[in-house]
């Protein structure tokens, strides 16, 4: 057993839970973790962001490209507030993230002393459990509960604030190896489980619906089993990408808001709704007491408290979605649905995505993507039209391949995700896709890209307004464009230069794929600035608060 200061000992649990990567900013509060970080770079890659907002979602995109939990830093007061919004994003999509933020001393704590803030408590309703650790004797058992929260059940982000006199004393510190984190299969019961096998040998027009719960869970191989042996078409989520492979046969694409016209008009379709890892959301749902009329909903879920939140099903297992699958496919027969599934092939016939092919555009780009990487690429994005593209025309064929920001939508989030996705999976090609509205807001990071040689490609689709709103202000607002309009003098060509990226300016559809090829040939950081017409929309599209049978396109507003 060693006496070690609070400091060492943060960074020798931080060893033993695996971790290699952490993003973070330091400070004065937490000046001792980076002074113990020092001695053991050789251990623990830091990567110093350009704002504590990017080191969050770094730490974010790390874990969901790996399935590892993702760690950030930072001090005390504005570095903590930081980091708020990247805590939130973890929070809505259920990330693994541990925070680790440093406080004044016990002594100072409630005098208003200067950088101090209350962060466990800001923090509380966008975590999934925080701490604040004014004991050194309790700092390593609470590192440890805060990996094991983290990863749990259903995952979620924790934070530990430790006062800054922790960091200074010293203790006992005795090595323990990590908890296995076991799936959560108490809650599977035999009753529910006869229920559902009852509902899915009975449905005559199932579907399948993917969220990002079967992502998490690891279910790819298992969801693909099920879908085949009942012959069920599958829709997925935002958040669900990858969970099922975009090239099946059976995939008929996201559902909702921009989802495809064959995933709306099926699962209004359907007799049986099979929900896999999904919660419902607005964006999903459309008018919610209208989803899905003529089916019965059948829910698989980790999280109990998301079973009837949103929308009521009539049966459900609660439990790791993984083991609810193979479950069921070691006690389900094939069964045959060709009548559903050749009309569902007649809606992809007549319901394809479609853009203008002559022009360069968002779906061009993304299309031009997927032919160059062939769906093995990590993509990351930020928030708007271009994420909306990056769904619907890039054909996911593992999990963990798309990483963006669904629950709470964060403009900023896809660059410092890149970074992360990228610090955690090195072998893989990592291009966050962006709208010029949301690249300036963290455009900086570029700037960490090129101090570590962080080999991201950064392509904006570059349309000189915020893109989706200027479609709603479109479509619902009599084309009042209030304050969406960026026609101004910044260049992103020379700004990335000047942080010491390489940079392309491309103006013709021609031009695009020579430069991406050159791009991932240099293995450096990239910018491609790419111009896109200001009112190129994202089409299929159902209005706020209508039912997802309601989907129109650019022909449907011909009419």
């Amino acid at each position: 057993m060693n006496k070690l200061t609070g400091a060492e000992i943060v960074i020798e649990c931080l060893k033993e839970q695996g971790v290699d990567t952490v993003f973070g900013y330091p400070g004065g509060t937490i000046l001792n973790i980076y002074d113990a970080l020092y001695k053991h770079q050789d251990e623990i890659t830091h990567i110093l962001t350009s704002h504590e907002q990017g080191a969050a979602h770094a730490a974010d995109g790390y874990a969901r490209a790996t399935g590892k939990v993702g760690v950030c830093m930072a001090t005390s007061g504005p570095g903590a507030t930081n980091l708020v919004t990247g805590i939130a994003t973890a929070c809505m999509d259920s990330i693994p993230v541990v925070a680790i933020t440093c406080n004044v001393a016990v002594s100072l704590l409630g005098r208003d002393s200067f950088q101090e803030i209350d962060i466990a408590g800001i923090t509380m309703p966008i975590t999934k459990y925080n701490f604040i650790v004014k004991d050194i004797t309790k700092l390593a058992d609470t590192i440890r509960r805060a990996f094991t929260i983290a990863q749990t059940g259903r995952p979620g982000p924790v934070l530990i604030d430790i006062t800054k006199d922790v960091t200074a004393n010293s203790c006992d510190y005795e090595y323990k190896a990590p908890e296995p984190i076991e799936r959560q299969n108490s809650t599977i019961t035999e009753e529910d489980m006869e229920k559902a096998l009852y509902l899915i040998r009975n449905a005559k027009k199932p579907f399948i619906f993917a969220g990002g719960g079967a992502v998490i869970a690891d279910a790819a191989d298992e969801l693909k089993s099920f879908a085949h042996k009942i012959q069920a078409p599958v829709a997925d989520s935002l958040m669900g990408k990858g969970a099922f492979d975009g090239t099946d046969e059976l995939y008929t694409g996201m559902v909702g808001m921009h989802g495809t016209k064959t995933s709306n008009f099926g699962i209004t379709e359907c007799d049986l709704l099979i929900v896999v890892g999904a919660r419902f959301s607005d964006r999903v749902t459309g008018n919610a007491a209208k989803f899905a009329p003529n089916a019965k909903i059948l829910q698989f879920d980790v999280d109990p408290a998301e079973i009837d939140k949103n929308v009521k099903t009539y049966a459900s297992v609660i439990g790791d979605v993984k083991t609810i699958l193979k479950k069921l496919n070691a006690r389900l027969d094939p069964v045959n649905h060709d009548e559903w599934l050749a009309h569902i092939d007649r809606m992809k016939d007549m319901y394809p995505l479609r853009y203008d092919k002559n022009l360069l555009t968002g779906p061009y780009v993304v299309e031009q993507i997927y032919e160059l990487t062939q769906g093995d690429a990590v993509i990351t994005t930020e928030v708007g039209q271009h994420q909306m593209w990056a769904a619907q025309f890039y054909k996911y064929k593992h999990p963990r391949t798309f990483v963006t920001s669904g629950g709470l939508g964060t403009m900023g989030y896809g660059l410092g995700a890149a970074l992360g996705a990228k610090m955690g999976c090195k072998d893989k090609v990592v291009i966050n896709i962006a709208g010029d509205g949301c690249f300036r807001m963290n455009m900086n990071e570029i700037a960490t890209a090129t101090r570590y040689n962080i080999p991201v490609i950064q392509v904006v689709l570059n349309n000189h307004v915020l893109g989706m709103v200027r479609q709603w202000q479109t479509l619902f607002y009599g084309k009042r464009y209030s304050h969406t309009v960026l026609n101004d003098a910044v260049d992103f060509v020379k700004v990335a230069e000047g942080m010491g990226a390489k940079a392309y300016r491309v103006t013709s559809k021609e031009e695009f794929m020579p430069v991406l090829k050159e791009a991932i040939g240099l293995n450096i950081p990239v910018v491609i600035d790419c111009q896109i017409h200001c009112d190129d929309k994202v089409f299929p599209m159902v209005s706020p608060g209508a039912p997802i049978q309601d989907a129109f396109d650019e022909n449907d507003l011909k009419i």
